[in-house]
Protein backbone atom coordinates (compact mmCIF):
# COMPACT_ATOMS: atom_id res chain seq x y z
CA UNK A 1 0.00 0.00 0.00
CA UNK A 2 2.74 2.45 0.92
CA UNK A 3 4.76 1.53 -2.19
CA UNK A 4 2.21 3.35 -4.33
CA UNK A 5 3.42 6.65 -2.88
CA UNK A 6 7.09 5.98 -3.65
CA UNK A 7 7.16 9.17 -5.74
CA UNK A 8 6.22 11.24 -2.71
CA UNK A 9 8.63 12.51 -0.08
CA UNK A 10 7.60 12.55 3.57
CA UNK A 11 9.69 14.58 5.97
CA UNK A 12 8.72 12.99 9.29
CA UNK A 13 6.89 10.11 10.90
CA UNK A 14 3.73 10.84 12.85
CA UNK A 15 4.43 12.82 16.01
CA UNK A 16 1.27 13.27 18.12
CA UNK A 17 2.94 16.07 20.11
CA UNK A 18 3.71 18.14 17.04
CA UNK A 19 1.33 20.80 15.77
CA UNK A 20 3.49 21.77 12.79
CA UNK A 21 1.14 21.88 9.84
CA UNK A 22 3.05 24.31 7.63
CA UNK A 23 3.04 21.99 4.63
CA UNK A 24 1.27 22.81 1.41
CA UNK A 25 -1.75 20.53 1.20
CA UNK A 26 -5.39 20.89 0.29
CA UNK A 27 -8.63 19.16 1.14
CA UNK A 28 -11.68 18.94 -1.11
CA UNK A 29 -13.83 19.37 2.00
CA UNK A 30 -13.71 22.09 4.66
CA UNK A 31 -13.75 19.44 7.37
CA UNK A 32 -10.80 17.31 8.39
CA UNK A 33 -10.84 14.08 10.29
CA UNK A 34 -9.10 14.06 13.65
CA UNK A 35 -8.92 10.26 13.70
CA UNK A 36 -5.28 9.19 13.54
CA UNK A 37 -5.03 5.60 14.79
CA UNK A 38 -7.90 4.37 12.65
CA UNK A 39 -7.96 0.62 11.96
CA UNK A 40 -6.76 -0.45 8.55
CA UNK A 41 -4.75 2.67 7.73
CA UNK A 42 -1.04 3.48 7.80
CA UNK A 43 0.25 6.89 8.86
CA UNK A 44 3.16 7.89 6.59
CA UNK A 45 3.82 11.35 8.02
CA UNK A 46 3.73 14.79 6.47
CA UNK A 47 4.61 15.62 2.87
CA UNK A 48 7.83 17.53 2.17
CA UNK A 49 7.49 21.32 1.71
CA UNK A 50 7.79 21.15 -2.11
CA UNK A 51 4.92 18.64 -2.44
CA UNK A 52 1.24 19.49 -2.70
CA UNK A 53 -1.42 16.93 -1.88
CA UNK A 54 -5.18 17.01 -2.02
CA UNK A 55 -7.84 14.44 -1.19
CA UNK A 56 -10.80 14.12 -3.56
CA UNK A 57 -13.72 12.85 -1.49
CA UNK A 58 -16.53 11.04 -3.32
CA UNK A 59 -18.87 10.17 -0.44
CA UNK A 60 -19.83 11.25 3.08
CA UNK A 61 -16.50 10.19 4.59
CA UNK A 62 -13.27 12.20 4.66
CA UNK A 63 -11.45 9.43 2.80
CA UNK A 64 -10.77 9.77 -0.91
CA UNK A 65 -8.31 9.68 -3.80
CA UNK A 66 -4.91 11.21 -3.06
CA UNK A 67 -3.70 13.58 -5.79
CA UNK A 68 -0.30 15.29 -5.88
CA UNK A 69 1.52 17.95 -7.86
CA UNK A 70 4.90 19.63 -7.71
CA UNK A 71 8.40 19.36 -9.19
CA UNK A 72 8.50 15.65 -8.32
CA UNK A 73 5.72 14.85 -10.82
CA UNK A 74 6.68 14.01 -14.40
CA UNK A 75 5.10 15.85 -17.34
CA UNK A 76 4.20 12.62 -19.14
CA UNK A 77 5.55 9.66 -21.08
CA UNK A 78 7.79 10.22 -24.12
CA UNK A 79 5.82 10.19 -27.36
CA UNK A 80 2.48 9.73 -25.59
CA UNK A 81 -0.25 12.33 -25.83
CA UNK A 82 -1.41 13.27 -22.37
CA UNK A 83 -5.07 12.71 -21.61
CA UNK A 84 -7.11 15.46 -20.01
CA UNK A 85 -8.33 14.99 -16.47
CA UNK A 86 -11.98 13.93 -16.13
CA UNK A 87 -12.46 16.76 -13.64
CA UNK A 88 -11.11 20.16 -14.75
CA UNK A 89 -10.15 20.97 -11.15
CA UNK A 90 -7.79 17.95 -11.22
CA UNK A 91 -5.82 19.21 -14.24
CA UNK A 92 -2.12 19.29 -13.43
CA UNK A 93 -2.54 16.85 -10.56
CA UNK A 94 -1.30 13.25 -10.57
CA UNK A 95 -3.67 10.62 -9.23
CA UNK A 96 -1.43 8.37 -7.10
CA UNK A 97 -3.99 5.55 -7.09
CA UNK A 98 -3.94 5.62 -3.29
CA UNK A 99 -6.94 6.10 -1.02
CA UNK A 100 -6.44 8.10 2.17
CA UNK A 101 -7.02 11.25 4.16
CA UNK A 102 -5.11 14.04 5.90
CA UNK A 103 -5.57 14.49 9.65
CA UNK A 104 -5.63 17.67 11.70
CA UNK A 105 -1.84 17.60 12.08
CA UNK A 106 -1.22 17.35 8.34
CA UNK A 107 -0.28 13.67 8.44
CA UNK A 108 -1.21 11.47 5.51
CA UNK A 109 -3.15 8.28 6.30
CA UNK A 110 -3.22 5.57 3.64
CA UNK A 111 -6.19 3.17 3.54
CA UNK A 112 -5.58 1.24 0.33
CA UNK A 113 -5.58 1.35 -3.44
CA UNK A 114 -8.33 2.65 -5.72
CA UNK A 115 -8.41 -0.66 -7.62
CA UNK A 116 -9.05 -2.59 -4.39
CA UNK A 117 -11.98 -0.45 -3.28
CA UNK A 118 -15.36 -2.18 -3.01
CA UNK A 119 -18.49 -0.23 -4.04
CA UNK A 120 -21.36 -1.59 -1.97
CA UNK A 121 -24.76 0.07 -1.85
CA UNK A 122 -23.30 3.37 -3.02
CA UNK A 123 -20.70 3.39 -0.24
CA UNK A 124 -16.95 2.87 -0.49
CA UNK A 125 -15.51 -0.06 1.48
CA UNK A 126 -11.76 -0.56 1.86
CA UNK A 127 -10.71 -4.22 2.34
CA UNK A 128 -7.60 -3.27 4.35
CA UNK A 129 -9.72 -1.68 7.06
CA UNK A 130 -11.93 -4.75 7.46
CA UNK A 131 -8.99 -7.14 7.36
CA UNK A 132 -7.24 -5.17 10.12
CA UNK A 133 -10.33 -5.42 12.34
CA UNK A 134 -11.17 -9.09 11.70
CA UNK A 135 -7.55 -10.18 12.15
CA UNK A 136 -7.84 -9.04 15.79
CA UNK A 137 -10.20 -11.92 16.58
CA UNK A 138 -8.29 -14.65 18.46
CA UNK A 139 -9.72 -17.39 16.24
CA UNK A 140 -8.74 -15.86 12.90
CA UNK A 141 -5.37 -16.81 11.40
CA UNK A 142 -5.92 -15.38 7.92
CA UNK A 143 -8.40 -13.03 6.28
CA UNK A 144 -9.01 -11.64 2.79
CA UNK A 145 -11.93 -9.32 2.04
CA UNK A 146 -13.23 -9.09 -1.55
CA UNK A 147 -16.18 -7.66 -3.42
CA UNK A 148 -18.44 -9.98 -5.42
CA UNK A 149 -20.97 -8.77 -8.03
CA UNK A 150 -24.42 -8.22 -6.59
CA UNK A 151 -27.52 -7.03 -8.53
CA UNK A 152 -28.78 -4.91 -5.64
CA UNK A 153 -25.62 -3.55 -4.01
CA UNK A 154 -23.35 -3.53 -7.11
CA UNK A 155 -20.81 -5.42 -4.99
CA UNK A 156 -21.29 -7.53 -1.89
CA UNK A 157 -18.61 -7.51 0.80
CA UNK A 158 -17.33 -11.05 1.39
CA UNK A 159 -14.70 -12.18 3.90
CA UNK A 160 -12.67 -15.36 3.35
CA UNK A 161 -11.64 -16.67 6.78
CA UNK A 162 -8.97 -19.11 7.89
CA UNK A 163 -9.16 -20.43 11.45
CA UNK A 164 -6.40 -20.98 13.96
CA UNK A 165 -5.63 -24.47 15.21
CA UNK A 166 -8.32 -26.01 17.46
CA UNK A 167 -10.93 -23.50 16.30
CA UNK A 168 -14.02 -24.76 14.45
CA UNK A 169 -16.54 -23.24 12.07
CA UNK A 170 -20.08 -23.38 13.48
CA UNK A 171 -22.28 -21.81 10.81
CA UNK A 172 -25.73 -23.37 10.41
CA UNK A 173 -24.90 -24.24 6.79
CA UNK A 174 -21.78 -26.12 7.85
CA UNK A 175 -22.06 -29.92 7.98
CA UNK A 176 -20.03 -30.46 11.16
CA UNK A 177 -21.21 -28.44 14.17
CA UNK A 178 -18.50 -27.28 16.57
CA UNK A 179 -17.98 -29.38 19.70
CA UNK A 180 -16.35 -26.63 21.78
CA UNK A 181 -18.49 -23.48 21.75
CA UNK A 182 -15.67 -21.41 23.27
CA UNK A 183 -13.45 -22.16 20.28
CA UNK A 184 -16.05 -21.80 17.56
CA UNK A 185 -16.67 -19.09 14.97
CA UNK A 186 -19.57 -18.31 12.68
CA UNK A 187 -20.76 -15.51 10.42
CA UNK A 188 -22.98 -14.18 13.19
CA UNK A 189 -20.16 -14.16 15.75
CA UNK A 190 -17.84 -12.30 13.39
CA UNK A 191 -20.52 -9.77 12.46
CA UNK A 192 -21.10 -9.07 16.16
CA UNK A 193 -17.32 -8.71 16.59
CA UNK A 194 -17.26 -6.13 13.79
CA UNK A 195 -20.02 -4.12 15.47
CA UNK A 196 -18.17 -4.25 18.78
CA UNK A 197 -15.15 -2.79 16.97
CA UNK A 198 -17.38 0.10 15.81
CA UNK A 199 -17.37 -0.80 12.12
CA UNK A 200 -20.12 1.03 10.24
CA UNK A 201 -22.96 -1.26 9.19
CA UNK A 202 -22.35 -1.12 5.43
CA UNK A 203 -18.71 -2.15 5.95
CA UNK A 204 -19.53 -5.38 7.80
CA UNK A 205 -19.25 -8.36 5.40
CA UNK A 206 -22.60 -9.77 4.31
CA UNK A 207 -21.03 -13.18 3.87
CA UNK A 208 -18.19 -15.14 5.50
CA UNK A 209 -16.54 -18.09 3.77
CA UNK A 210 -14.41 -20.69 5.52
CA UNK A 211 -11.30 -20.75 3.31
CA UNK A 212 -9.29 -23.98 3.22
CA UNK A 213 -6.72 -23.02 0.60
CA UNK A 214 -3.54 -20.93 1.05
CA UNK A 215 -4.17 -17.20 0.94
CA UNK A 216 -2.11 -15.00 -1.37
CA UNK A 217 0.06 -13.68 1.48
CA UNK A 218 0.87 -17.26 2.50
CA UNK A 219 1.75 -18.21 -1.08
CA UNK A 220 4.16 -15.26 -1.29
CA UNK A 221 5.84 -16.31 1.97
CA UNK A 222 6.39 -19.80 0.62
Amino acid sequence: MTEACSSLTFKTLYDPTSNDSGQSFQLSSDKRSSVVNQPGCVCVGKPAPHIELKVVVEDSSHVGRILTRGPHVMLGYWGQISTRASNPSDAGWLDTGDIGQIDDNGNVLLFGRTKGRIKSGGENVYPEELEAVLSQHPGVSGIVVVGLPDPRLTEMVVACIQLKDNWQWADLSYDHPAENKDLSLSSEILQIFCREKNLTGFKIPQSFILWRYPLLSQQLEN
